[in-house]
């Protein structure tokens, strides 16, 4: 719609059961610092997810207070990199920046 922050699209679509398709990333697009996943925490929730049919998932984890984004590549050289573990609203700003291509 007209005039809509993406922000508010991505919301939407996240809500479907299938999750956002990742946006390319932007020609200057940031980095992300992508970690080895650690065993911090005995369960995890996973809170959003994008969509399975592409050939990297990235899903927004919540545990303990805090927040990090998984990505799994499941192509070529299968793998499972996370995020540096972050406060809800820094994690949530970076999802969006993941998911609109203004990071990788």
């Amino acid at each position: 719609m007209p005039g809509r922050h993406p922000v508010t699209s991505l919301k939407a679509l996240d809500a479907a059961t299938h999750g956002p398709h990742v946006s390319p990333p932007h020609p200057e697009s940031g980095r992300v610092r992508w970690l080895s996943p650690t065993s911090r925490a005995v369960r995890v929730r996973v809170r959003r997810h994008t969509c399975e049919c592409q050939p990297t998932l990235y899903e927004l984890c919540q545990s303990g207070g805090l927040m990090f984004i998984r990505r799994t590549r499941r192509v070529n050289h299968p793998s499972t990199m996370e995020t540096d573990w972050l406060p809800t609203r820094d994690a949530e700003q970076l999802w969006t920046r993941i998911l609109t291509g203004e990071v990788r």
